[in-house]
């Protein structure tokens, strides 16, 4: 179960750099646009917006990081830290953005905790 929970952590993980990256460096490109459905002029209006919400999911991504190889004592809490805000991260913004972000987010980190939880 322990390899099931790395995996899944390292998944979330990745999804958030992709995030990461679409938010603060594609915000304004096709790509980004895509993802978020924006037209260029509010992409464009909204660049400081889309770079601010990449850099706190960069600090998610920290987190998880931290819970794959950081100090192993303090593995699992940073672990499970980072996956509880993106469950409730992904739940708000499927509340008030877009319920897609509902299986893009939340059902991602919520298998992954519940991973760790049942391998800790």
């Amino acid at each position: 179960m322990q390899l099931t929970a790395t995996l899944l952590t390292a998944l979330v993980a990745a999804i958030h750099v992709y995030i990461v990256v679409l938010e603060m460096a594609l915000w304004t490109h096709p790509r980004g646009r895509a993802a978020f459905g924006l037209t260029p002029e509010f992409a464009e209006q909204t660049k400081t917006l889309g770079a601010n919400q990449g850099l706190y999911n960069g600090f998610l991504v920290a987190a998880l990081v931290l819970g794959l190889v950081g100090p192993a004592d303090h593995r699992f809490a940073f672990a499970v830290f980072g996956l509880a805000c993106v469950v409730v991260a992904g739940l708000y913004g499927a509340a008030t953005a877009s319920r897609r972000i509902l299986l893009v987010q939340a059902l991602p980190g919520a298998l992954a905790l519940g991973a760790q939880l049942l391998a800790h």
